[in-house]
């Protein structure tokens, strides 16, 4: 299995983040979330070198306005380089902690990373010959898969990309044609 690397774009504090909110401020820096999706009520302490912003922000109400913000209050731009990271990463949530926006990685016959797998099986990659496996062979047999009810004969389930039997299939499938497949942690 692959460790997932995050790589600081952001997409998943812009779109899950939006959802959460601060209940209440218990000291500075520490607050009381909500996940608006689950419910889950959540304790988080900001590290230092973000406290005064985000207590700023929240003191003047600007996290509350609608639309005033796209993603995450706790989303800060990376001050050590390009990209964001997460002003609780030492407190953030179980949805954030279990996230992955990517789900498998694809290297080819030298090792090399080639492709990533995203969404529910959707790849990325710029090798042609992978993106062409992928659609002729691998794209129809997630269709057949999340078309069908899950049925435990089959060892498979509906949604491929969390099917450990549809994974090691498509691991198969590209193991046939030179590449190695990792399932990410």
């Amino acid at each position: 299995m692959a460790p997932f690397v995050c790589d600081g774009c952001g997409k998943c504090c812009k779109s899950l983040g939006g959802f959460f909110r601060i209940m209440r401020q218990l000291a500075r820096g520490d607050y009381y979330c909500r996940n608006e999706i689950t419910g889950e009520v959540f304790p988080v302490h900001v590290q230092s070198a973000f406290t005064d912003e985000i207590d700023e922000e929240f003191t003047s109400g600007e996290w509350e306005s609608p639309g005033s913000r796209t993603g995450c209050i706790f989303m800060r731009k990376n001050p050590d380089g390009p990209g964001v990271v997460c002003a609780i990463y030492p407190t953030w949530p179980q949805i954030c902690r279990e996230f992955r926006c990517y789900h498998m990685v694809i290297f080819d016959a030298r090792g090399v990373v080639v492709g990533r797998m995203v969404g529910k099986t959707d790849i990325q990659t710029s090798d042609p010959v992978l993106a062409r496996i992928w659609s002729d062979e691998i794209k129809p047999l997630a269709v057949a898969v999340a078309s069908k009810k899950p049925d435990p004969s089959h060892g498979l389930t509906a949604s491929p990309c969390s099917d450990p039997a549809w994974m090691q299939k498509v691991s198969a499938l590209l193991a046939s044609h030179g590449y190695r497949a990792e399932p990410v942690l």
